[in-house]
């Protein structure tokens, strides 16, 4: 899943989440039922019929994700999935991205350089060197909340530190 949502324009919601099943020539009952379900259970059945255009910016990328899933993938590579979204969109589309990887019990890699956004969404933070990149920390982010959401995380007390600990570690110079 890439910055932008990459769905095609001249393709209903319905045929932009049948694509990936589409090119991988595995469109079969079974599995549009399945992206049916997955169109009803995270609120864009209704919108099955619109074109991205008729779309917010939240639930396209709500749309790409379906799209991803119809697929029954293993892991996930979000690539700055949210970057694109305006602050608020991007708080509520990360907790909902959160709660669907959850549900659908989906391994997710997520490439970002927001670090509250790594904080609140991850399990483990891996910390990369600059150029040429070598792992240079691996952080495990444990909130031992019961209802965790990305949102919910970002008011634990526990949230500034992960974000100062992951600062210093960074290196940055912000003079």
């Amino acid at each position: 899943m890439l910055q932008k949502d990459t769905l095609l324009e001249w393709r209903t919601i319905y045929n932009n989440v049948m694509f990936g099943l589409e090119i991988r020539h595995n469109k079969t009952k079974e599995n549009e039922e399945y992206a049916i379900e997955l169109l009803k259970k995270y609120g864009l059945y209704e919108f099955k019929d619109k074109y991205p255009a008729q779309l917010s910016g939240g639930m396209r990328q709500r749309a790409s994700l379906i799209r991803m899933l119809a697929t029954k993938p293993k892991i996930l590579l979000l690539d700055e999935a949210f970057s694109a979204l305006d602050y608020q969109t991007r708080m509520m589309v990360t907790n909902d991205i959160y709660k669907i990887l959850r549900e659908e019990n989906i391994t997710a890699l997520i490439v970002t350089h927001d670090i509250s956004e790594s904080i609140s969404m991850s399990d483990k933070v891996i910390v990369l060197s600059s150029r040429p990149a070598k792992i240079k920390n691996i952080h495990t982010i444990d909130f031992e909340m019961q209802d965790r959401t990305p949102i919910n995380c970002r008011k634990s007390p526990k949230f500034s530190q992960y974000f100062d600990s992951l600062w210093k570690e960074l290196d940055v110079d912000a003079r």
